[in-house]
């Protein structure tokens, strides 16, 4: 017969290697976040309430109503969305921004805010634009992409439709990957180098308590085993 005892100190010594895995699996996510790429792109921001709110829809097909703002930013930031850094140059009131621009029948006003971002979003060799606003006055079923192309041309577009550069800025790549950033763009110091830490990173250092702990419980439950 087999002894009740050992069986169950060998479920436990599994149950404890399996949580060890998942441990050591934890550590690796972390370890990806930590170096995860961040991206140089143009994001894309409705106005609202006088703030900003994330474009779910891309340029070609939102079609801002008439008395809309359109916001622009260029920045080396997560892939994420809500993320992405906002717009910082002008406020996102429409009043403002047209009000040189006097409404005419059968066509419609979007302002506009033009964010060129800092020399640290910028790619290497380039010196971002001042930022700018201005107000569009385009037909009425005019989409977000043509008001662009209306008041900051020229538009670059990659081959899958992506917006590329604004009023000519950048004048290469697209959306491109910067490895080792930290995704914000406040700050990342290099796009080809990891911005210096301000702290140890807590989670890494608690998971790698975890799997000591672990470890430890594993080599106990062992001996047991052998005592018995």
């Amino acid at each position: 017969m087999i002894p009740a005892r050992p069986s169950g100190a060998g479920q436990r010594a599994a149950l404890l290697a399996l949580a060890l895995v998942a441990a050591l699996a934890t550590l690796t996510v972390l370890a990806g976040r930590a170096e995860a790429a961040g991206y140089r792109y143009w994001s894309f921001w409705r106005g609202a309430d006088g703030g900003w709110s994330y474009q779910q829809q891309g340029p070609a097909t939102y079609v801002p109503a008439d008395g809309s703002v359109d916001g622009w930013r260029f920045a080396l930031s997560p892939d994420g969305g809500q993320d992405a850094a906002r717009p910082t140059g002008g406020a996102a009131d429409f009043a403002v921004l047209c009000a040189d621009t006097p409404a005419k029948p059968g066509l419609k006003r979007v302002g506009v805010v033009l964010d060129f971002g800092t020399r640290t979003d910028a790619p290497s060799g380039s010196v971002p634009p001042a930022a700018r606003t201005g107000c569009a006055q385009v037909r009425q079923q005019a989409s977000s992409a043509e008001v662009l192309a209306a008041l900051a041309p020229p538009l670059r577009y990659d081959t899958n439709g992506m917006l590329c550069a604004i009023a000519g800025y950048p004048a290469a790549g697209c959306g491109e990957a910067v490895s080792g950033s930290s995704g914000t763009s406040g700050s990342t110091t290099s796009g080809a180098t990891k911005a210096p830490s301000s702290g140890p990173n807590l989670g890494l250092a608690a998971g790698g308590a975890l799997v000591v702990l672990l470890g430890a419980g594993a080599v106990w439950q062992v001996r047991r085993r052998r005592r018995t």
